[in-house]
């Protein structure tokens, strides 16, 4: 769809509807047209799925991306509390004369789907303690001649490389192309976080220059796994888990258990779709554990 084009909506007899307590206009606008997910469906998806999504998000900074014509019109990255964004149902914290975005309830999350926002993101640190790090995340991007099973194998080594430092991780699709290993931490200080996240993508560029590197010059990621490392600063954010992706096919970034890794299919295998039925024959969280663990980092180098 061309970016100045109206998007197509949906027949409907309703001009209005109310999930979550608020009030839905034109519920029935299409957000993914190859998927037929409206408005109102983005809308009780999260409903449904909210109490996976609700530890991962509330309490936390987060970003938006707003497609207020749908996931193929034209989309805007915002850090902060903007115009066109309703912020009765948001907690706004301020911040260098800004405000930025924070969720306390499903409320505040379907007032975003309302605006039209298909991603939400979220820095690695609570809304009440911005100066030190909780979650650190590996993102796994694979570059040009790289295949899937490449990025199953790099998850792996980032988890294994962890563990030999006897520190737990946890894994999730990106949504995307990739995979995002996910480390929950101590609260540590920004520039200790990031220069340990740098030293293990680092290591891992030494030791396999074949398979991985640490730098997001475009001219040496091909046929490698780029180990990004640069989520992990104050004001950085990646896609939150459950959050969908602005992509065809209307995928979800969706935390999955290690033992899963070898039988995914790609990193936009989970929708809105159809991860409430996967979601409905799981006996436990996946990530049941993961707001419970505050791991020291090593001295690492």
């Amino acid at each position: 769809m061309a970016p100045n084009k109206t998007p197509k909506r949906a027949p409907s007899n309703a001009a209005q509807a109310v999930i979550g307590n608020v009030r839905l206009s034109h519920p029935d606008r299409v957000y993914w047209e190859d998927a037929g997910v409206s408005k109102r469906d983005l809308a009780e998806f999260y409903s449904h799925i909210w109490k996976w999504m609700r530890p991962h998000v509330t309490g936390r900074p987060i970003a938006l991306l707003r497609c207020p014509e749908g996931a193929a019109g034209q989309c805007f990255f915002l850090k902060h509390a903007a115009a066109g964004i309703a912020t009765e149902h948001l907690h706004l914290v301020s911040e260098k004369g800004d405000k930025i975005i924070s969720l306390d309830d499903l409320a505040g999350l379907i007032a975003l789907v309302q605006a039209g926002v298909l991603e939400i993101h979220t820095r690695g640190t609570t809304s009440g303690d911005r100066e030190r790090a909780d979650r650190l995340v590996f993102d796994l991007d694979p570059g040009p001649g790289t295949g899937w099973s490449d990025v199953v194998a790099a998850a792996r080594e980032v988890r294994e490389r962890l563990a030999r430092l006897k520190l737990k991780s946890f894994v999730k699709t990106s949504g995307g192309k990739g995979l995002h290993v996910v480390l929950p931490i101590k609260p540590t200080p920004w520039d200790e976080a990031k220069d340990f996240a740098h030293a293990i993508a680092n290591r891992m560029a030494t030791d396999e220059p074949a398979r991985y590197t640490a730098t997001a010059t475009k001219s040496k990621r091909n046929k490698r796994i780029f180990v990004d490392y640069l989520r992990n600063s104050r004001e950085a954010t990646a896609v939150a888990p459950y959050s969908t992706r602005a992509r065809p096919g209307a995928p979800v970034s969706t935390p999955i258990e290690w033992s899963e890794l070898g039988a995914l299919k790609g990193a936009n295998q989970y929708t809105v779709l159809n991860l409430p039925v996967r979601l409905g024959r799981l006996r436990k969280d996946p990530w049941a554990n993961i707001g419970r663990l505050r791991q020291k980092l090593p001295k690492f180098a």
